[in-house]
C-alpha cells in the first residue's frame, strides 16, 4: 500500500474559520489522489480557499450542492476513483501521519476506519479520556464522518436518503456492516474537531441535545452518554459566558 492514493471528500458551507488548516492537514497526512469539494453554494471566503489549493495541487474537484448532507456526501462518492476513499469534515484537523496509522488497520475484513474526533475545547485530561471512551460508544451505534477512511467496494450501491441532513453518517456506517464489513473506530488516528462558536451558545445547545435525544429513542443505552456531551456543551457555555462578562 506504499504507493497508495485515495479519494477525499469534504463538504463544505461557509467553512472559512477552519477551512484553510483542514486542507493544510488532509494534504500533510494524507496521499491525495483528488480533493472533492462539495460545497453548499458558500457566501465566505470558502471558494477563495478552495482556488489557493487548486493553484498549489491542482487536484481539486469543485461541486455545488445546496441540498443534504446526505445529498452532498452521494455526490461526492459518485466522483471517488479509488479503492479507498476518504469523508473529512471541514472544521476538523487531521493529527500527523494520519494516513500512516489508519494503514496498519485496513484488513481484508475492513470497510471503515474512523479515527475518533476529540472537542479543541477540552483541556483536562480526566474529562478527555472519559470522553474518548463515550465517544467510542457512540461511534459503535451511530457512525462518524469527521475523518472516515472507507473501502469504495463497501458502500457499492449505497443511495443515502437526500433528506438526510443528520445521522447520514448511521446510514454509511450500516450499509457498510450490511455488506459484511467492519467499521473500526480508533484512538489513532484521530482528528481535533474545531466545533462552530455557535453551538456553545444556549439555544443551540438545547437544540443540540434535542436533536441527539431524538437518536437515543431507537438506541436507549446512548442516553448516558448524549447526557455527558449535553454536560460538556453547557460547560463550556457557562465558561464563555465568564470569559465575556471578564473582558467586558
Amino acid at each position: 500500500m506504499m504507493n497508495m492514493r485515495i479519494d477525499i471528500i469534504v463538504l463544505t458551507r461557509n467553512s472559512e474559520k477552519v477551512l484553510r488548516k483542514c486542507l493544510a492537514s488532509i494534504y500533510e497526512n494524507v496521499p491525495v489522489n483528488k480533493l472533492i469539494i462539495v460545497d453548499g453554494y458558500s457566501t465566505d471566503a470558502t471558494l477563495e480557499i478552495v482556488e489557493e489549493f487548486q493553484e498549489k495541487y491542482g487536484n481539486v474537484v469543485l461541486i455545488q450542492d445546496e441540498g443534504t448532507r446526505g445529498s452532498a456526501r452521494q455526490k461526492g462518492i459518485r466522483e471517488v476513483e479509488t479503492d479507498w476513499f476518504m469523508f473529512v469534515d471541514s472544521d476538523v484537523i487531521l493529527c500527523d501521519s494520519w494516513f500512516t496509522k489508519a494503514e496498519k488497520l485496513m484488513k481484508d475484513d475492513v470497510g471503515a476506519i474512523w479515527g475518533i474526533e476529540i472537542w479543541s475545547v477540552i483541556k483536562n485530561t480526566k474529562i478527555l479520556k472519559l470522553f474518548e471512551r463515550v465517544t467510542m460508544k457512540i461511534f459503535e451505534k451511530r457512525g462518524g464522518t469527521h475523518d472516515l477512511l472507507v473501502r469504495r467496494k463497501a458502500i457499492e450501491g449505497i443511495h443515502i436518503p437526500p433528506h438526510l441532513h443528520t445521522y447520514e453518517d448511521s446510514y454509511i456506517r450500516s450499509w457498510i456492516c450490511k455488506n459484511g464489513y467492519k467499521a473500526v473506530p480508533a484512538y489513532k488516528p484521530y482528528c481535533i474537531h474545531y466545533r462552530p462558536e455557535i453551538v456553545w451558545t444556549i439555544k443551540e445547545s438545547i437544540a443540540l441535545i434535542a436533536n441527539d435525544l431524538k437518536f437515543t429513542i431507537r438506541s436507549p443505552q446512548l442516553l448516558l452518554s448524549y447526557a455527558f456531551y449535553a454536560a460538556i456543551v453547557l460547560y463550556q457555555n457557562v465558561l464563555c459566558n465568564v470569559k465575556a462578562k471578564h473582558l467586558k
